[in-house]
């Protein structure tokens, strides 16, 4: 049956962007050569699983350009499936965190050539789909080379030698910013990319001499090669064992072979999402010395000493940190655009949001206890003397009185993790949480404080430039800058500080995760507050790319809230 003779019942009306979808659907199938590939559409991330892949939901009113973003994310997908081989890119995989960051970086932006260079329309969506992407990064306001993402910026160069086209206009301030150095060093190996575009082990081992030359090291996924090499003589002995051969021997290899397809797969598409969120550590352990031995978490003894943990945990440069607050990262108008844009996804829980900050709030004032004093020459009149005062109006001790009840001053503190795990919906999480709490404890007259963390830069900035340039001296400790966000000060109103919530949408924020050495600050903040109970509160979820020494630090001050602290203050949580 043709579409043409398909006839719709009256009053079943599809969604105007149905027909957009399916011909975006078909046309990925079509590029990827996978009929059976199941597609969806949802307001998240696009993703690709084994047989599934997750487009972003089209607008109901659509311009060409969030077509062509939509086409472009699609067209993203497709050609990964169809020009990359997960078994090769397993094997070719570099073990340094960073360099497989930027390993990932430069094999998507292969796989997109191709395309590109095949069809037209291809390159059109695929540049609106990077510019949009960089524009909400807003990676076309950076000015220094530290938050500039080598990853990124090396891609865009590698697609501008294999495709001769420009990088987007939304990323042509932070490639310019790594374009010296970059073509300084790698320029000559650059230009010799174009010629092993379509053979991706070529490909992979040039790359493997751009990561050399920018000292990334070149160190291969070992545990990939073994595990081919015990796969092999598997194999081997699996033949010799069968040299008398049977029907059903070939059929074995080829599902051997296809599990095997299934597997790399799978753990290509981890090892992307974990690039792509790049919690990671950013260097190996040889490089951060020979004692990293992690600390258990233990509680304070009696003398209030924490029991030896090895060498102290330290920073190698910590004038690049910075505390900053989160007016002071964006503009006014950004910020009224992203809080609207937070609204936006809520909107649909509102009404929930409210039943909860109510049902919290009388929860929260049930707690206060009222208590009154009887028998009182004046006062208000006691209901239970009412018959006394009627039988004689001259008794005395006939009234009561409210106590003046002491309630301690409580203050909170709410700390989000703003790493780049947390992007898309657990941020939109985050921040909702510390906005229904805020305003609740806010309604009871608890004063609340909303602190976020994550460094300025990817894979080290500043920091590690300097260790570079002080000629790598050993056990330099962390190697990263901080930046810690004051979204509202603990007396701030929160009509004030609502709208700086919103800086958690802005894409180009979210980075590393040192969460170790943010409890510590958000600790001391709390110690410096005058009220008699403090509870800290951590939102986050469960990965962590903190060393060794940092979960000590986060363990000593987990464990050592509660005796800071009120009696009745719990210890600091960390939440999903």
């Amino acid at each position: 049956m043709t579409t043409s003779n398909i006839k719709f019942r009256p009053g079943s009306k599809e969604a105007p962007t149905e027909p957009f979808k399916r011909s975006v659907s078909a046309c990925l199938k079509a590029i990827a050569k996978k009929p059976e590939l199941e597609i969806s559409f949802a307001a998240e991330r696009p993703g690709l699983a084994p047989g599934k892949a997750r487009l972003p939901e089209p607008a109901r009113k659509m311009t060409k350009r969030d077509a062509a973003i939509v086409r472009g994310h699609a067209d993203s997908i497709a050609l990964k499936i169809a020009c990359h081989d997960p078994k090769v890119h397993r094997k070719l995989m570099p073990g340094n965190p960073q360099a497989r960051g930027v390993f990932e970086a430069v094999e998507q932006a292969r796989v997109e050539a191709i395309g590109s260079r095949r069809m037209a329309g291809v390159a059109k969506n695929l540049t609106a789909m990077l510019d949009d992407h960089f524009h909400r990064g807003k990676y076309d306001e950076i000015t220094d080379r530290a938050d500039a993402p080598l990853s990124d910026a090396l891609a865009m160069l590698v697609r501008e030698r294999l495709t001769g086209m420009a990088p987007p206009a939304a990323a042509k301030k932070m490639v310019d910013l790594w374009r010296p150095t970059l073509e300084d060093k790698i320029g000559s190996r650059l230009d010799q990319l174009s010629r092993f575009t379509e053979d991706q082990a070529r490909f992979g081992d040039l790359v493997h001499d751009l990561l050399s030359a920018l000292d990334l090291g070149d160190d291969r996924n070992m545990d990939s090669d073994d595990d081919e090499d015990q796969d092999e003589n598997q194999d081997g002995e699996s033949d010799q064992s069968g040299a008398e051969g049977s029907p059903d021997s070939d059929a074995a290899q080829e599902m051997s072979a296809d599990q095997a397809q299934t597997s790399a797969e799978e753990m290509s598409e981890s090892a992307m999402e974990s690039a792509q969120a790049s919690t990671s550590d950013t260097f190996d352990d040889g490089e951060l010395g020979d004692d990293e031995t992690p600390g258990e978490a233990t509680r304070p003894n009696s003398r209030g000493q924490n029991e030896p943990r090895g060498p102290e945990y330290h920073a190698f440069a910590p004038k690049f940190d910075e505390v900053i607050a989160a007016e002071d990262l964006c503009d006014h108008d950004e910020l009224e655009r992203l809080r609207s844009y937070l609204d936006k996804q809520l909107a649909h829980l509102q009404g929930i949001v409210a039943r909860l900050a109510n049902r919290l709030q009388r929860r929260l004032m049930a707690q206060q206890n009222r208590a009154w004093d009887f028998d009182l020459e004046e006062g208000i009149l006691d209901p239970a003397r009412l018959s006394r005062v009627v039988t004689d109006p001259y008794h005395p001790l006939s009234f009561m009185h409210e106590k003046e009840a002491t309630f301690r001053d409580t203050v909170v503190t709410l700390l989000l993790d703003n790493s780049g795990s947390m992007r898309g919906r657990p941020i939109t999480v985050a921040a909702t949480c510390a906005d229904i709490l805020a305003r609740t404890l806010e309604r009871c007259g608890v004063k609340v404080e909303i602190l976020g963390f994550t460094t300025r830069a990817w894979k080290g900035g500043q920091s590690r430039e300097a260790w570079l340039a002080a000629g790598k001296p050993a056990n330099p400790g962390r190697l990263n800058d901080l930046r810690h966000i004051i979204y509202k000060s603990a007396d701030a109103p929160w009509r004030r500080a609502r709208k700086n919530l919103g800086l958690m949408m802005r894409e180009g924020l979210l980075k590393e995760n040192i969460d170790g050495e943010a409890l510590d600050w958000a600790h001391k903040r709390l110690l410096a507050r005058p009220e008699q109970r403090r509870i800290l509160m951590m939102i986050s979820d469960a990965r962590r790319s903190t060393t060794p020494r940092c979960r000590s630090i986060r363990a000593t001050i987990s464990s050592g809230i509660c005796a800071t602290s009120s009696r009745r203050s719990r210890p600091a949580r960390r939440s999903s």
